[in-house]
Parts: C-alpha cells; sequence; structure tokens
C-alpha cells in the first residue's frame, strides 16, 4: 500500500467527516431552510410531487428543513447517528430525485452527501461522538 495508517486513526477520520459533512449541511443548507419560513417549505415540499405525492407541501418542506437542520447537528454531535443519517438520507434521495427528474442544478452534491449519510446510516458514528460515550456508561 502506497500509505499505510495504522487502524487507531479510524476514529479521527470518523470524527473529520463527521463533523465536516455535518456542520455544512447545517450551514449551507439546513439553517436558511429552517428560517426561510412556510412559502419556501411549501416550495420545497412542492418536489414531492414529482414521486407522487401532492398533498400537505407545507409539512414535507418543513421536514425536509428540520433533516437538513436539525438533523445535520444530531449527526455532527454523533447523538443518535443512526436515526439523523437515515433523516437526512431520504432528503438527499429526494433532493437527488429532484435534480435528476427536472434537470434543474447539478444531483452530484446531493449524491456525494447520500453517500456519507448511508456510511454513517450502516458504520455509526465512531469512536468519538455522544452515542459512543453514552454506549460506554450501559
Amino acid at each position: 500500500m502506497l500509505i499505510n495508517l495504522p487502524d487507531r486513526l479510524r476514529p479521527l477520520a470518523f470524527l473529520l467527516l463527521r463533523v465536516g459533512a455535518g456542520l455544512y449541511m447545517f450551514l449551507g443548507h439546513g439553517l436558511g431552510k429552517i428560517t426561510a419560513g412556510p412559502e419556501q417549505w411549501t416550495e420545497l415540499g412542492g418536489t414531492m410531487g414529482l414521486i407522487g405525492i401532492s398533498f400537505a407541501p407545507m409539512v414535507w418542506g418543513l421536514l425536509a428543513a428540520l433533516a437538513e437542520g436539525v438533523g445535520s447537528l444530531l449527526l455532527t454531535a454523533g447523538f443518535l447517528t443512526r436515526t439523523a443519517a437515515l433523516l437526512l438520507m431520504g432528503t438527499m434521495g429526494m433532493a437527488t430525485t429532484m435534480h435528476v427528474m427536472t434537470g434543474n442544478g447539478n444531483p452530484e452534491t446531493a449524491v456525494i452527501y447520500l453517500l456519507v449519510f448511508t456510511l454513517f446510516f450502516l458504520a455509526g458514528p465512531g469512536a468519538y461522538s455522544v452515542d459512543a460515550i453514552m454506549g460506554k456508561r450501559r
């Protein structure tokens, strides 16, 4: 192998990816959507019509904003990580679908986030997380 890093650095890698992706999702996407208000939530939730769900667009938009806002902060801390990652996976799956089906924007960022959140859903938050600390207490 070109670079052989010790396995003991794996928790640091998980921490860096979790905090980086979580904070960037919160600051770059979640905070603005949470504070945007009902009109923006309705527009955001309207994308659910692409998969045949046309009722309560404001509710769907608010849920997406909360997933990106609150979910990303939970992921950053490594608290309720798998639940937060699952909610974020759903939101990024829908964002990817919207970009692909409408041709509006590039799906690349949504796909990358989807892959990162899938990693945390499958693998957990790593050793440096609130979930790990709470697990040691039990």
